[in-house]
């Protein structure tokens, strides 16, 4: 059998996985039936929950293959949201256009989750940001910026989880600036969406949609165990489907650390 050969930094990389010296995290929720999804105001479209509907399984039907139909909203469980999902973004891209670039990236992990126990409606802001920047270093890389809140821990209730739209997010001030940031690729969350529950009577209306997706930013929502990740040295790697023409898409997303990090 002839030897196979690999570069030496995937080598390097794919020897560090099998010796335990880094290891992947999986941050995406798993995706069913219950898992909850944002509900708008009753004069607004709906966002359809996952549902399935069995094509065979192992029967009449199709007797060596068991598969489904399912139907679901591009942002439903852990999802992409790509910059034409907001009308600010609408000149920008799809998200089949995404360069791959974006989507395996550095990660940083601020860590607001005693704020949120404190106040469930608590908005991140700009001096909130800039002290974890002054605390941990400069960012040096384009990177992902993963806001903890803690909110994972109510993922398998669905009633709690979206808490009648009483949910921490960024406070409008904060949301302009971020897009403004050269190092910022896009922002990701635990809550249902990255904006606050709240952020509809906010100004503008949906900050974070409006500023990110409007300089071209990415979002991701409903992501679990970003307690496992450090603050900074985090790799991300994020798979939406290429759904051309799509505003977003569910999603897997992995972090790759230092073994011991997690």
């Amino acid at each position: 059998m002839p030897e196979l050969h690999t570069s030496t930094q995937l080598g390097a990389l794919a020897a560090a996985l099998a010796a335990g010296q880094l290891a992947i995290v999986d941050l995406t929720a798993p995706l069913s039936e219950r898992t909850p999804v944002i509900v708008l105001p009753p004069d607004h479209g709906q966002a359809w929950s996952f549902t399935r509907a069995e094509i065979s399984h192992y029967d009449e039907r199709g007797e060596h293959v068991y598969w489904n139909n399912f139907r679901m909203s591009e942002h439903g469980g852990t999802h992409f949201d790509a910059p034409v999902h907001w009308r600010s973004g609408r000149a920008g891209l799809d998200v089949s256009q995404v360069p791959p670039e974006d989507l395996l990236a550095p990660a940083l992990v601020m860590d607001f989750s005693a704020q949120v126990t404190a106040d469930e409606q608590f908005l991140l802001g700009i001096d909130d940001v800039r002290s974890w920047l002054d605390e941990h270093g400069p960012v040096t890389q384009r990177s992902w910026l993963l806001y903890r809140t803690g909110w994972d821990a109510r993922a398998l209730d669905p009633e709690r989880f979206l808490n009648e739209r009483r949910t921490p997010g960024v406070h409008p001030e904060c949301a302009r600036w971020l897009a403004e940031q050269p190092w910022l690729i896009g922002l990701g969350v635990e809550t249902v969406g990255t904006d606050a529950g709240g952020a509809a009577e906010l100004e503008p209306a949906f900050p974070c949609h409006w500023y990110l997706h409007g300089a071209g930013k990415y979002g991701l929502t409903q992501l679990q165990n970003l307690a496992r990740l450090p603050a900074h040295g985090a790799f991300l790697v994020v798979s939406p489907l290429p759904i051309v023409g799509g505003s977003g898409s569910p999603a897997r997303v992995f972090a790759l650390v230092e073994a011991g990090d997690d």
